[in-house]
Parts: structure tokens; C-alpha cells; sequence
């Protein structure tokens, strides 16, 4: 019937892309082991891939229980997940209902994490980027203004430890961690939650654009310009070095793009 598709039960979690807990390296995301966890990423990767159109009314609580072979319990809970990422909306005779992407927490980071996994890269890449480019010049100046000595120390902490990892993909977490340590000793209250709400995505692209043949040569002593600003307390030098690196970085993953599909 048309705007009722059939769902199953795809693969189970061990079998799909990422950890159980943590697709694509995301510390933040959802957890899959729990039954409607898992009901609610199947039914959530659907939505977002496009299998399940925006406007479309999911089968009702009874057909769906019955095609996952779950209980009405675990099923309305998955629900209310995917209800608070603003993928469906519930309401009484119309049924769930599927929003429109407009309308979708794009920055939860299980959509960003499903969204990697199942979407072409070109359009989440170019996205992502623009918001780094947005922000985080910024949070370096300010990090070279309102840094304490803790804070320094922190991205510091996280330079060193880029500098020795052994290769690429060890160097993904403190890459990572440095980023967020800039947006934290931005000491600003709003841009401190951010690097935690695109950790997922970040995390993503990191292990994209550090496995570049070539890139980590390149992209350390653009780290080490930041790091040197921030503790030096030169805000326009440091917002300069920022924005170089994150030129260096969407070059990266523009020369990576081509070689990177979703997965189905």
C-alpha cells in the first residue's frame, strides 16, 4: 500500500557498519545493543538513506511489532528516539509519520553518523566543512585570548600525542581531542557543546582526509601554527592558522572524495 511500506529487521548491529555503540568512532551516539535501540537504528538508517520518504506513515504499532517480531513495548521506544531526533512524528488517527528533513536534529549525532554511513559524501563533506570554517577560526582566537593554563596544557596534550601516533587512523582521537580543546578554551558557553555535537562527523572526516598518503606530513605543522598562536596569545595569528588548516583539511577530503562510497 502506498505510504505504508513493510519494514523488517535488517542486519543485526555486529553486522552493520561501526561498533555497536559507536558507528564510525562517535563516543556520543545512540546504543544499539538494547532491542529498541536496535529497532530504532534500522528504522532511522531507512529514513535517512531515503528508503523511507519524508510524508510517508509507517505501518501501524500492530503491523510493526509484528514485522520486527518485537513487543508494542520495545517498539513505541524506539519511536520515541527516532521521535526525539525530529525524524517521525506520533499523533493520535494519522499515525507516525515521517518529517521533512528540514525538520531533522542534523546535529544529533546518530543522524550524523547515519548520515556518513549511507549518504553520498560530497554534500555531508561540504557541509561539515562550512560550519568548521564558520566557527572554529573564531574559537581559536578566542582560545588565544581566554585559554588558562589547564587549557593550554590540554591542546598541547593533544598535539603530542598527534605528533607520535603511528599512523592515521591512531591519530583520529587526538586530532579530535584537539579540536575540542580549542572550542572549550574558547571559554565560550554555546561553542563549548558544539565539538561534542559533531564529534561523530568530525571524527569521520578525520579518518578520511589523516589516511591520505601524504596528509599527516602536511597537516602536523599546520596543527603546530595553532598550538604555537594560542599559547604565544595571538588571536589573529591563531584565527589565520585555523582557517589554513581547515583549507588543507577540505583539500584533503575533496582528493579523497571520489575513492569513499556510502554504504548500503
Amino acid at each position: 500500500m502506498a505510504g505504508t511500506p513493510v519494514l523488517r529487521r535488517g542486519r543485526r548491529p555486529a553486522e552493520a557498519a561501526g561498533t555497536a555503540d559507536q558507528p564510525h568512532g562517535g563516543s556520543k551516539t545512540f546504543s544499539r545493543r538494547s532491542l529498541h535501540g536496535q529497532i530504532a537504528y534500522d528504522i532511522g538508517t531507512r529514513i535517512v538513506r531515503g528508503d523511507i520518504q519524508p510524508g510517508t506513515v509507517l505501518p501501524n504499532e500492530s503491523d510493526l511489532s509484528n514485522q520486527f517480531s518485537v513487543s508494542r513495548t520495545a517498539l513505541r521506544e524506539a519511536i520515541k528516539v527516532l521521535a526525539a531526533k525530529g525524524l517521525v512524528e506520533s499523533r493520535p488517527k494519522t499515525g507516525t509519520r515521517v518529517r521533512p528533513r528540514g525538520e531533522w536534529n542534523m546535529l544529533d549525532p546518530d543522524l550524523l553518523a547515519w548520515q556518513f554511513a549511507t549518504q553520498p559524501m560530497e554534500r555531508l563533506a561540504k557541509d561539515l566543512f562550512e560550519i568548521r570554517q564558520i566557527i572554529e577560526p573564531a574559537a581559536a582566537a578566542m582560545a588565544a585570548e581566554r585559554a588558562d593554563d589547564d587549557q593550554r596544557k590540554a591542546i598541547s596534550r593533544a598535539f603530542a600525542d598527534m605528533e607520535t601516533a603511528p599512523d592515521g587512523d591512531a591519530s583520529v582521537e587526538p586530532d579530535l581531542r584537539f579540536h575540542q580543546s580549542i572550542l572549550a578554551a574558547s571559554n565560550n558557553e554555546f561553542l563549548q557543546p558544539l565539538g561534542a555535537l559533531i564529534e561523530t562527523a568530525m571524527a569521520s572526516s578525520f579518518r578520511i582526509t589523516n589516511n591520505e598518503p601524504g596528509a599527516l606530513q602536511v597537516s602536523l605543522p599546520l596543527h603546530r601554527s595553532v598550538r604555537d598562536a594560542i599559547l604565544a596569545h595571538e588571536p589573529e595569528t591563531a584565527r589565520q592558522a585555523m582557517r589554513i588548516l581547515l583549507e588543507d583539511a577540505a583539500q584533503d577530503m575533496r582528493r579523497a572524495l571520489p575513492h569513499i562510497k556510502p554504504k548500503s
